[in-house]
């Protein structure tokens, strides 16, 4: 009982350092965002402000909203788009298989693989090409088409645990193909939507390849322009760490307030498979 005890200490003990480390570049970008200019030295990383300045999340933001915006205008649209096109997807390669459909599947999941720098060129003339080049529903398109093999492979993993028998009873009912997916699949997938949403949401959020080369300055998300924060000469410390806490915000939000449906949606398809 004792050494039982003394073990469940050490486990906390050892979770609180671990995450104490964690945190450590947290706490150094929040000090210093509230701290002013010239406070920001080596020496003086670790100590808290001598009083609180927000001037640089005031300058952080100003020069980042439209950049924010941007953002919002291309990971919302993304992450819907590539969260339904997966789910039809993972539904039609796990219940509707058809002659080479396993095949089918292993070439969407090699397309994971690929490097992003090995196609930007075929990319941006084919973005020329269909007038979508420097444009935000271009960037849309390309985040749908290279998300949806990692959307496809979790909802089809979803899938494969719902009961076929539950499909049969939806077609004697009257159900189509449209009709199963609408009524049986779609509500039964709702944990797999937080959980796909989250993750594609986090990935078009912080890319930054794709977003720096096929858009210009107007059109670039944040993270891009959270690079042109550094400036060319002098560097403002608190401006910098409080544009880079603004831009983690969103992604914050959205694991502060869905984090247990992800768990929750993760834990079920483990179940499930």
């Amino acid at each position: 009982m004792a050494k039982s005890r003394f073990n469940q200490i050490m486990k906390y003990i050892l979770l609180t350092v671990l995450a104490a480390v964690f945190l450590v570049p947290v706490y150094v970008m929040l000090v210093t965002s509230i701290k002013s200019l010239n406070e920001i030295t080596l020496d003086q990383m670790w100590r808290l402000p001598s009083e609180l300045n927000f001037s640089g999340y005031r300058e952080a933001y100003n020069k980042l909203i439209p950049n924010l915006i941007n953002s919002f205008y291309l990971a919302i649209p993304a992450t819907l788009i590539s969260s339904l096109l997966g789910s039809m997807n993972g539904y039609v390669l796990s219940k509707w298989r058809f002659k080479g459909s396993d095949v089918l599947f292993a070439f969407m999941l090699f397309g994971m693989f690929i490097p992003y720098q090995s196609i930007l060129i075929p990319l941006i003339q084919f973005l020329q090409s269909i007038e979508l080049y420097n444009t935000i529903p271009g960037l849309i398109l390309v985040h749908v088409v290279y998300g949806l093999p990692i959307c496809t492979l979790m909802f089809r993993n979803f899938y494969v645990g719902i009961p076929n028998e539950l499909l049969e009873a939806a077609q004697i009912d009257g159900n189509g193909f449209f009709g199963i997916y609408k009524n049986v699949i779609f509500p039964l997938s709702i944990s797999g939507f937080v959980v796909v949403g989250i993750w594609q949401f986090t990935s078009v959020w912080n890319e930054f390849l794709f977003a720096v080369t096929l858009t210009s300055q107007k059109q670039q998300p944040i993270m891009v322009a959270l690079q042109n924060l550094s400036g060319s000469q002098i560097v403002e410390w608190n401006v910098q760490m409080a544009g880079a806490l603004l831009a983690a915000l969103p992604t914050l939000l959205v694991y502060i307030f869905l984090g247990r449906y992800f768990i929750k949606g993760l834990l079920a398809g483990s179940i499930k498979g």
